[in-house]
């Protein structure tokens, strides 16, 4: 009756059997994968908000599937301000970076086709290839005083079938950034091989020490579709504005974007109001910043105030993002850790093997949980591990 499409295992796994028994039970979770800012006690401008929500030229149909050029230009004058110039027909609104990725992955490939994809990385890829009937295939981060893109491995995995290459900037859960020089290295590469590069830079501008990074969305050397949107940038993944920003040489844009804007309107899916708030929704990422910014270093300080006080796990470098990474004794798998860590201390972290982590051995914590919690959370679990 179903497609095969959708043949997933749809019971759950036995950690999130763990965290329900356990709230169901009443007991009280210190939550340290919190990935939602709406819920980590900020402060937001609930007034401008809600107001930019209220505007009467929602009341007519414009349907535009690039999304309303007001909008667009209010994305490329983020560009403009924070990284370099776009050119607003470059980009199209979605709702989702997921969406997105859905458009690009029906763009590129054919039912079977290839995409490059880098592990350990957020576990949203394999669904999204399956509803698009594209074959993921990983190439490896390898940690050497930092994570770096193992481009031995990445030469072995392109097949005549591939056609694109996901780098993610930073990358989600090691917090690493795409160098210079493995950006030089991923251009060469998808010259050589004809491919397509996917840039996801949803947390490009959390960067620790403050020092911005170069977008990918005005890479000019291949054909590059650069995602991001509200959800990180401004602290709004209910608003539900994300775009894709597309470079490279002109003739392959101009016939990426012929084909990007058909896609979208066979759906249309981004409504009126939104798009009309798109100006004011991305100007709130100037003061929401700021504050996950200082909550993440005053996370990241507690944690490695912690962690000096103990030797049996050193925290992974990292360089942006909302999370950081342990490394912790491998005397049981990931799973039955964080299991033991939720029913033993009631603190929600997350296994390695959730971001495909190739050994055990890993422990992913968000830094975006309210300080107490934060620093309450780690104390129970350093204590669990340090007996």
């Amino acid at each position: 009756m179903f497609s095969k499409r959708t043949n997933w295992k749809l019971t759950p796994n036995r950690f999130t059997e763990a965290e329900r028994e356990l709230r169901a039970a009443g007991r009280e979770v210190l939550d340290l994968t919190l990935c939602n800012p709406t819920r980590a006690e900020l402060h937001y401008d609930s007034d401008a908000i809600l107001q930019a929500l209220n505007n009467p030229k929602a009341m007519d149909y414009d349907p535009q599937p690039k999304g309303l050029l007001s909008a667009r230009e209010a994305v490329a004058n983020y560009y403009r301000k924070q990284h370099d110039d776009v050119d607003p027909e470059s980009i199209l609104l979605t709702t989702s970076t997921s969406e997105g990725y859905s458009y690009v992955f029906r763009l590129l490939c054919n039912p079977d086709d290839e995409i490059l994809v880098l592990k350990p990385s957020y576990p949203l890829f394999d669904f999204l290839a399956d509803l698009q009937d594209v074959k993921l295939v990983p190439y490896p981060l390898i940690y050497d005083h930092g994570w770096q893109i193992d481009f031995p491995s990445l030469s072995k995995a392109v097949s005549d079938r591939t056609r694109a290459v996901v780098a993610v900037h930073p990358n989600n859960p090691t917090g690493s950034f795409v160098s210079n020089a493995e950006r030089q290295k991923l251009n060469q590469f998808c010259r050589q091989h004809n491919l397509s590069l996917i840039a996801d830079e949803v947390f490009l501008d959390y960067a620790h020490d403050g020092a911005p990074r170069p977008s990918f969305a005005a890479n000019q050397d291949v054909l590059t579709f650069t995602l991001s949107g509200l959800s990180k940038i401004s602290g709004l993944p209910q608003m539900k504005v994300a775009w894709i920003v597309s470079s490279g040489p002109t003739d392959k844009v101009t016939a990426a974007l012929g084909r990007l804007e058909i896609i979208a309107d066979t759906y249309l899916s981004m409504n009126a109001p939104i798009q009309l708030a798109t100006p004011v929704l991305l100007e709130q990422g100037k003061s929401i910043q700021p504050l996950l910014l200082d909550r993440l270093r005053t996370n990241l300080a507690e944690l490695d105030r912690q962690l000096t006080l103990q030797k049996t796990c050193q925290r992974l470098q990292l360089e942006g993002g909302w999370y950081a990474l342990l490394r912790v004794p491998v005397t049981q798998s990931d799973e039955d850790l964080a299991i033991e860590l939720l029913r033993e201390v009631s603190v929600l972290v997350h296994p390695g093997h959730f971001y495909d982590f190739p050994s055990d051995g890993y422990l992913i914590t968000s830094l975006i949980t309210p300080p107490k919690d934060f620093r309450a959370g780690v104390e129970r679990v350093l204590g669990r591990l340090n007996p």
